[in-house]
């Protein structure tokens, strides 16, 4: 059976994320109403060929190139050449009852992950309250201090300094600082699809009565 032949929609979303726009931004650089284009993305809309000229004109394209579909073998991958350094003194610090945040690299946007220093307060899981739960993957490595981590499905673990545990960030979870230890601090990496990742997170500690 032949494969099936692109949609205008599948090829317009395709191009955007190419360029890493939102569809807000895509409708900045094209100037067609954003409700437009993601009427057409979703193959509910098309275009007539004066509008798709001026698409292909706003995008400094050619029309044929509009159309075609990058070889996801061959093509190169573009580079994005973005750097940051991360510094406590230019960290967004989030307290919560549990946590001292410290987000890294903030200037950077869409980041497909975030890098955060955690210093551990809570002592018990009774002090920490309900397991937390959010978007995406995390993976965390103990800097300094010992740590319990307690799951929805899993056994507590303890993790010294120099170890480390990826989870599913949507598994009920806790970090607590083990028996004996003061504080501990972590550098968490969260990773998700969710290009809104630290505002969810931001919103998730928010709601933990962080400030």
């Amino acid at each position: 059976m032949s494969p099936k032949s692109p949609t205008l929609g599948t090829l317009l979303r395709g191009l955007r994320t190419r360029q890493g726009w939102t569809l807000k931004e895509m409708s900045e650089h094209t100037e067609i109403p954003l409700s437009t284009l993601s009427k057409i993305e979703h193959d509910r809309l098309t275009l007539t060929y004066d509008k798709l000229q001026h698409l292909a004109q706003r995008l400094n394209l050619r029309m044929s190139e509009l159309f075609s579909e990058p070889d996801s073998d061959s093509a190169p991958k573009p580079v994005t050449a973005r750097r940051s350094l991360g510094s406590l003194d230019k960290a967004l610090r989030v307290q919560t009852d549990n946590y001292d945040y410290y987000y890294l690299c903030t200037e950077l946007r869409r980041k497909r992950m975030i890098p955060i220093l955690t210093k551990v307060r809570a002592k018990t899981t009774a002090e920490f309250g309900e397991l937390v739960r959010h978007p995406g993957e995390e993976y965390v490595h103990v800097m300094e201090g010992r740590i319990q981590v307690h799951t929805e499905f899993y056994d507590p673990v303890v993790l010294e300094t120099g170890q480390g545990i990826y989870i599913d960030s949507q598994m009920g979870h806790a970090y607590i600082v083990d028996t004996g230890c003061e504080e501990a601090v972590l550098l968490a990496v969260c990773a998700s699809a969710d290009e809104d990742l630290m505002e969810s997170l931001i919103t998730l500690h928010e709601q933990e009565g962080g400030v």
